[in-house]
């Protein structure tokens, strides 16, 4: 340890997303890659949910009748999904919408990464969710899929599986949802900094690092 050098800002970001939401996906990599050229600084992640489709009936629903639903028919959503993939090769997200055959309730991985933060896991089971999602196209709100993605991501499948069996954060889930709303975000994906600082998209790089320094003014603690 150098006694010499500076002490680093800690700055908590709180991380209001949706698993299913492909701009959380984009937004939370470049976050994640602004954070990288940050070496002076010291993070704490901490995932808040949100529920895009809080509608949505746990079982999930067929992508045809999902995307009729939200987009009013595939035309739009195929050249939205087309716009998406672009982005998504700029920042190595690979995009495959076609895989996706189910949208599901994104209720029960939220309560996963809920589970897996007090092991220290929900940064990589957030990751590993949204690529299982959008570049495999699996169904993230089957508990067979889930136990599966957290048994890689370290977890023990058997503990997993009894969670995922009960109904444990459940109501934690829609609170934190409600709250955020009450908190006047509407989309996602959203940063909180420190609890004062707030922006919303998938924002570039540069974008975040100004959030980033504006909260930074006055973080130094010892």
């Amino acid at each position: 340890m150098n006694v010499l050098a500076p002490p680093k800002a800690r700055l908590l970001i709180e991380i209001v997303h949706d698993l299913v939401c492909p701009w959380c996906y984009l937004g939370v990599r470049r976050l994640l890659r602004t954070m990288r050229r940050r070496p002076d600084l010291a993070f704490e992640l901490v995932w808040r949910p949100f529920l895009l489709n809080p509608d949505m009936p746990r079982a999930g629903m067929a992508r045809p009748d999902y995307v009729v639903r939200k987009f009013g028919g595939e035309d739009r959503a195929r050249r939205l999904y087309a716009t998406i993939s672009e982005t998504g090769r700029n920042e190595g997200v690979d995009f495959h919408f076609e895989r996706i055959r189910r949208t599901p309730s994104s209720v029960d991985a939220h309560r996963l990464v809920r589970y897996a933060a007090g092991y220290g896991r929900a940064d990589s089971l957030v990751e590993a969710l949204f690529a299982a999602h959008f570049t495999d196209g699996c169904d993230i709100g089957d508990h067979a899929v889930l136990v599966a993605i957290a048994t890689a991501c370290g977890m023990d499948r058997v503990t997993v599986r009894r969670f995922l069996a009960s109904d444990a954060e459940a109501e934690a889930i829609h609170a934190d949802n409600l709250r955020a709303h009450r908190l006047g975000i509407n989309g996602v994906p959203c940063f909180v900094v420190d609890g004062m600082h707030a922006i919303a998209g998938a924002q570039e790089p540069e974008v975040i690092e100004r959030l980033l320094d504006i909260a930074t003014v006055g973080t130094l603690r010892f």
